[in-house]
């Protein structure tokens, strides 16, 4: 999959997901959206840069880190989850924040003009990650943060692999098709892309979770909110309701 191809799909897979992708069944994207925030010691008066920053779950904290003095641009391929960020910043009454729909690899803003950058699950969707690690460095003044945080190697297992053998079983040409989160899943993998860019005092987090679930049900909320979606929607009504099936008797 090329570049172009490769934000093609991650834009229709998340403007497709946003109709779930804020649901509480999701709460994830929060929890690890103020972690990252949280560990990359944002100071008031910063101007932060978020990068795939879907419905602000990282970048709404970093606006109220930054303060009124600070600045946070969001940035995101989907219209759709940018305009729940829009919402949720106005509600919370936050001026310091603005998002843009684009790709962050190709914004053409000024060497050195943010003191933070933050990735939260984003790094992985564009094919060459050297590249695009290297366009934030190259955006980041001297001495700034460079914050990015990816999935770990067997992230929401054990449901997540019933997901997949359900779709090896009824589709198997779109087993794991589009799993671009599985390209970085170790801590030193991360350690060594960060490496590439030319950073050094790296330190990595390994941080172990789990996520709790009122229901079945709730996967399958996930599955609909996430990156799975772009497998979902490439499935007729009942091979659908057929996988749907696999996972809630799994879980059940």
């Amino acid at each position: 999959m090329n570049k172009e191809e490769a934000i093609n799909k991650a834009k229709t897979t998340f403007n497709s997901a946003a109709d779930y992708f804020d649901a509480p069944a999701l709460s994830f994207w929060n929890r690890f959206g103020q972690r990252t925030i949280e560990l990359a010691d944002l100071q008031p008066g910063m101007q932060v840069l978020d990068v795939c920053c879907g419905t602000g779950a990282s970048a709404i904290p970093a606006a109220i880190e930054a303060g009124a003095t600070g600045s946070v641009l969001g940035v995101d391929l989907a219209d759709g989850l940018l305009e729940l960020a829009r919402q949720k910043s106005q509600q919370q009454g936050l001026t310091n924040i603005e998002f843009q729909c684009a790709d962050f690899s190709n914004l053409d803003l000024p060497s050195a003009s943010f003191d933070a950058i933050v990735c939260v699950f984003g790094i992985f969707f564009l094919p060459d990650m050297e590249a695009a690690v290297a366009e934030l460095w190259r955006m980041l003044r001297p001495g700034g943060t460079l914050a990015i945080t990816s999935w770990g190697a067997r992230v929401f297992e054990p449901a997540n692999q019933t997901f997949w053998n359900a779709i090896a079983a009824l589709r198997p040409d779109l087993y794991k098709q589009f799993t671009p989160w599985y390209r970085i899943g170790e801590p030193a993998s991360l350690q060594a892309l960060i490496a590439s860019c030319g950073a050094n005092n790296i330190r990595v987090f390994a941080e172990t979770d789990s996520h709790h679930l009122a229901s079945p049900e709730d996967w399958w909320t996930m599955v609909m909110g996430g990156g799975t979606r772009g497998t979902i929607d490439k499935l007729d009504s009942a091979d659908q309701e057929q996988v749907k099936s696999i996972c809630l008797e799994f879980l059940s």
